[in-house]
């Protein structure tokens, strides 16, 4: 049985554990470099243009929750690695994922987003570290393959499946072709219990 997104409306950006959504539906958390297309991933998937996209990396700055079909939520986590943010800055993103990602027993998976033409990223690994610090379930998504020809797709999915460990599964999307939105969605499903 295919996933379908029937609905999806952007709930609230949020910057303190307070202004958590509460109502217990569960969670799936989108994270990756700034620029490696974390909006234009939850765009195709959402249908609709709800993430902010910009030409500037660096622009989310709190964790924007978007209700899916009324059953759970997507959440878009600040991106990481760009250099031109403050240090304080990027240790109040720190922070903020820290505490997100410790406590929260609604999130489900986090989807490590990494841009398949540079796939062995050290700031990635970190990610992953992070993530398996605090037992989180999290999936491999390379980004941009339409970048990439067929042998170098198969490069990259060899070089990111031993750079990274302990990952659910992996995925290949283009947001700009419209390629894997169909299958992602499918690999989700058993998170949702839906």
């Amino acid at each position: 049985m295919q996933m379908k997104i029937t609905s999806a409306e952007f709930i609230r950006s949020v910057t303190a554990p307070q202004a958590l959504p509460k109502d217990g539906l569960p969670e799936i958390a989108f994270v990756g470099r700034s620029n490696v297309g974390k909006s234009s991933l939850l765009n195709l998937l959402m249908q609709r243009k709800l993430a902010h996209t910009s030409a500037t990396p660096g622009k989310t700055r709190e964790l924007n929750f978007f209700l899916i079909n009324r059953k759970f939520y997507f959440v878009d986590l600040p991106g990481y690695g760009y250099a031109k943010t403050s240090k304080s800055l990027q240790e109040e993103w720190k922070e903020l994922l820290e505490w997100y990602l410790k406590a929260r027993t609604q999130l489900k998976l986090v989807l490590l987003l990494i841009d398949a033409r540079h796939v062995t990223m050290e700031n990635d690994r970190q990610m992953q570290e992070f993530l398996a610090f605090y037992g989180r379930h999290y999936a491999l998504i390379r980004t941009k393959i339409d970048k990439l020809s067929k042998a170098q797709l198969a490069e990259a999915r060899s070089q990111s499946e031993a750079f990274f460990s302990g990952y659910d599964f992996t995925a290949d999307v283009s947001a700009t072709k419209r390629i894997g939105q169909q299958e992602l969605l499918n690999k989700l499903k058993p998170y949702l219990e839906i």
